[in-house]
């Protein structure tokens, strides 16, 4: 066993290693990002913005540096200049990025780079304002989404109310999921089984965000117009008191105002989880139940209910914990639709809207951290294995 967690480790590295650097270089060479639109300021005699000005905020975003180069000082803060060894520098002049490119339409008027003005090189690298790399747990700052905050605190700001929103959700998932899958499997070709298949195929196949409208319009909009009890549309909470018909004033940010403002985004998470897993949890146990040791059990004269239980639901859980180790990269990531749909400000939404801001630093350490934790579900799902089924072994 401690060979192969050895080698997964290795594994591990070199996959987080391609993921960021993949992840990293399709998100810079997407159209867009912070100079979107420059070009046309550039044109308005009233801004005046000059040659230099571009060169400065190129310089200010790192996107005057080849890509490469960008990619190492975001990923191990290196280089920061030029080789120096015993005092005396080397590779000054290497050339790591142009500061002002020399552009020309083509034939079609499309503006493409064909030269450099100006380069940039490792001795110009000196002095620059770098971060000390993600491995070392600096994720630099935020461009445009809270200008000059560190990233890390951004995360940490919105990571509570994901977390609070999906282990809720995960809870409620497994307390109601499994049950149903298991009862729907006993009593296979039943009515309920009809109508649980119907039900979880209807969940399934419902987009998260059609159904967050639907629960907005119907326990939200339509009952406030009509006078009735209705739910908050969205938020986490109140910022200020607020009265509903039956349950009078609530407080702003009381223990009723948050409760009431988890219930829509809750429903559609549970509703959309709960579909997916018992169905997996129905399919798993009909799988077990058409074993011989089942029925070797059932012919020792045990309880059906021991049988389901102690016999069959146990190996029945054995694909499952595939599902289960993999939400806790979810756990970070959060619920993008959801959360955007319901204004929850969790790590999905936040995600949402760097992305619309080209605020690439919080972009990069969204994905960065939740490919690191899925290598780790990985690695622990393996490992569970062994724990749920004695006859798996790894060498």
């Amino acid at each position: 066993m401690s060979g192969y967690l050895i080698r997964r480790f290795f594994q591990m590295i070199i996959v987080v290693f391609l993921s960021a650097l993949v992840s990293y270089a399709l998100l810079n060479l997407a159209p867009g990002g912070p100079l979107a639109g420059l070009g046309q300021v550039t044109q308005n005699a009233r801004f005046r913005i000059t040659e230099e000005d571009i060169a400065r905020i190129r310089a200010n975003f790192e996107l005057d540096l080849d890509l490469p180069i960008r990619f190492s000082r975001w990923f191990i803060g290196q280089p920061r200049g030029p080789l120096t060894i015993a005092g005396r520098e080397f590779f000054a002049n290497v050339v790591v990025g142009c500061r002002k490119p020399l552009e020309a339409p083509d034939s079609e008027g499309n503006i493409q780079v064909i030269g450099c003005k100006e380069n940039v090189t490792l001795a110009n690298l000196v002095g620059r304002k770098n971060s000390n790399g993600v491995l070392f747990g600096d994720f630099g700052v935020s461009w445009t989404t809270n200008r000059g905050q560190p990233v890390s605190e951004l995360l940490l700001s919105r990571l509570p109310k994901t977390i609070e929103l999906l282990l809720i959700v995960l809870i409620l998932s497994l307390i109601i999921g499994i049950p149903l899958g298991i009862y729907s499997a006993v009593k296979q070709y039943s009515r309920f089984d009809y109508f649980f298949t119907s039900m979880a195929f209807m969940g399934s196949a419902m987009p998260t965000f059609f159904f967050g409208i639907l629960l907005i319009l119907f326990l939200s909009v339509i009952p406030k117009m009509a006078g009735w009890p209705y739910l908050p549309p969205g938020s986490s909470e109140a910022v200020r008191d607020y009265s509903i018909p039956m349950f009078g004033v609530v407080q702003g940010g009381s223990l009723l105002d948050k409760v009431l403002h988890l219930i829509m985004p809750v429903s559609v998470l549970v509703f959309v989880s709960v579909s997916g897993w018992s169905r997996f949890i129905r399919a798993s146990m009909l799988d077990v139940l058409r074993q011989d040791y089942v029925r070797t059990a059932r012919a020792k004269g045990l309880t059906e209910q021991v049988v389901i239980i102690k016999h069959a639901l146990r190996n029945a859980l054995i694909p499952f914990v595939t599902i289960i180790v993999f939400s806790i990269p979810g756990l970070f990531g959060g619920a993008i639709i959801t959360e955007s749909v319901f204004s929850w400000p969790g790590m999905g939404r936040l995600y949402i809207q760097s992305l619309g801001n080209y605020d690439y630093p919080v972009n990069m350490a969204i994905l960065f951290i939740t490919a690191v934790l899925t290598v780790i579900a990985t690695l622990l799902r393996d490992v569970l294995y062994t724990a749920v089924d004695p006859r798996i072994r790894f060498s």
